[in-house]
């Protein structure tokens, strides 16, 4: 399966972001009302320019304490992205998230970002694609 397909299926491909000047409290409170993971860093909502999750936030506070809620969230963020393109494989995808322990990935078109994938995307993706293989070996398995 291919990330245009993931896309697809998932329906919503909305990405939220901030902009760079963004407080982390204020990007924390957008992941606490909109139940995502993960705020994407962008100064157009076309480029991506950093990611911020739930997990870079978590670890500032281990090392500032609450006090890291008024920097802004270009100081923390994570600037060395890595994306995907809507051409990409999603066993790539999946190895590439599984390397890197990280679980969202923005996708890109050229310059443009068009979508962001988490770890459960890919992972639903392969599973509903394992599960139509399974049916397709037992059918000709048992000559439907």
């Amino acid at each position: 399966m291919l990330v245009w397909q993931i896309l697809k299926d998932k329906g919503n491909n909305d990405v939220v972001s901030v902009q760079p000047g963004a407080l982390v409290r204020d990007a924390a409170q957008i992941l606490a009302e909109r139940h995502i993971g993960t705020v994407v860093i962008s100064t157009d909502g076309e480029a991506a320019d950093g990611i911020l999750s739930e997990r870079d936030i978590v670890r500032e506070i281990a090392v500032q304490g609450p006090e890291c809620m008024a920097q802004t969230v270009d100081a923390i963020m994570t600037k060395e992205l890595i994306t995907c393109s809507l051409q990409d494989d999603a066993v790539d995808i999946l190895a590439t998230m599984t390397q890197g322990r990280f679980r969202h990935m923005p996708v890109m078109d050229d310059d443009k970002m068009v979508g962001l994938i988490t770890l459960g995307d890919v992972v639903k993706a392969r599973l509903s694609e394992l599960s139509l293989e399974k049916e397709a070996l037992e059918g000709m398995v048992m000559g439907r």
